[in-house]
């Protein structure tokens, strides 16, 4: 799980970068706003799920099932956060940064193991 929430953060830094190649910094703040909306709660499950694996008996269905509930709930409130309190968001640079780190765990799933 550390390696697809390493590639999601690396994603979310790629695509505020190429954002940033455009010289405005409404872009940049926008993709890397986008970015973290997806990586900052996808991390904090795994921490959780992971967590809850360690426990003697191991995680049970429940544990995933909130887990992924508070997710999605973080991962709504930090776009209204980023709505509210920052004004200047260009929404195609924050949607396409949030689809590519959402999306990035599909490089880990074609890569072949030697």
């Amino acid at each position: 799980m550390a390696r697809i929430i390493l590639l999601q953060l690396v994603a979310a830094l790629v695509v505020t970068v190429l954002a940033g190649l455009t010289g405005n910094i409404s872009y940049t703040l926008s993709a890397l706003f986008g970015g973290m909306c997806c990586a900052i709660p996808n991390a904090l499950f795994a921490l959780r799920l992971t967590m809850s694996a360690r426990r003697p008996g191991g995680a049970n269905p429940m544990s995933f099932f909130i887990g992924e509930f508070f997710k999605v709930t973080l991962t709504i409130a930090l776009m209204a956060a980023v709505v509210f309190l920052y004004h200047d968001v260009n929404w195609l640079a924050f949607l396409i940064a949030f689809i590519v780190v959402l999306k990035s765990y599909f490089i880990l799933l074609f890569r072949h193991r030697s």
